[in-house]
């Protein structure tokens, strides 16, 4: 049903998204959004390290 995005489905849709921000706003809003998944990606590259870190700890907890 929704597999699919026509070009007229997907101007429709840039010409909301202008309506609703207006065009100054809509630089701000993607400059936010490409930061914000640029965070995402490195606390997912960074989550192994941490849990390496945490079993290394616990592992010399236990030894002592």
């Amino acid at each position: 049903m929704f597999n699919k995005f026509g070009a007229f489905e997907i101007i429709l849709i840039v010409v909301v998204v202008l309506l609703l921000f207006g065009g100054k706003k809509i630089p701000e809003l993607m400059k936010g959004l490409g930061s914000g998944i640029k965070e995402f990606k490195n606390a997912a590259k960074d989550e192994p390290k941490a849990e390496a870190a945490k079993k290394q700890q616990a592992q010399e907890e236990n030894k002592l």
